[in-house]
């Protein structure tokens, strides 16, 4: 994701650091400029192809992270097609990251390859610049939606491992059959 040649900014290299010393497991990042809900891969692996499907070895969790948020999302869930984000509505208002563009050095395909958090892109309005007396509406059309999407963190396998003493085991790796992406224990 993040080649040689890619210059990453100070608080980018922060924001990475942080990301690998607290066990997150999961984020969204909030951008402007449409109204979809997108997730890793947004790097195409085939860098040429433009629109390419790419998707992780967790691609169901992903969808269904994705899916989470959009569907208590009021205007994402909405299914007319003549509203903002409304050529998204056939999809359920998510995306493939990389089927909608292509892109390198996205900060979810790092926390997916690089750490144990899963990450979706929350395109939260079609404004990329949203004035002011706007974002309260913005708010407010999302605050159940990010609420519904943090509940998910609830989803999945948990627990504790552990040596025979009891004594949790840190950076243990946890495979999953059929899921070719392995996760590690934290502190």
């Amino acid at each position: 994701v993040f080649s040689p040649r890619f210059q990453v900014a100070p608080e980018t290299k922060a924001v990475m650091k942080w990301l690998r010393s607290i066990p997150f497991v999961l984020s969204a990042s909030l951008h402007g400029g449409e109204l979809v809900v997108t997730y890793p891969y947004d790097y195409s692996r085939h860098p040429m192809e433009e629109k390419m499907f790419s998707p992780t070895p967790d691609e169901k969790m992903f969808k269904m992270l994705a899916k989470a948020y959009a569907d208590a999302h009021p205007v994402i869930s909405d299914r007319s097609e003549l509203r903002c984000g409304g050529n998204f509505v056939k999809r359920g208002g998510i995306i493939n990251g990389a089927e909608w563009y292509s892109f390198t050095g996205g900060m979810a395909d790092f926390n997916y390859l690089h750490t144990n958090c899963f990450e979706v892109t929350v395109e939260v309005g079609c404004e990329k610049f949203p004035l002011e007396e706007e974002l309260f509406t913005i708010w407010h059309e999302n605050r159940d939606a990010l609420l519904n999407y943090m509940e998910m963190v609830h989803r999945g396998i948990k627990g504790i491992v552990s040596d025979k003493f009891g004594n949790p085991i840190k950076n243990a790796r946890i495979s999953v059959r059929g899921i070719q992406h392995d996760v590690t224990t934290g502190n």
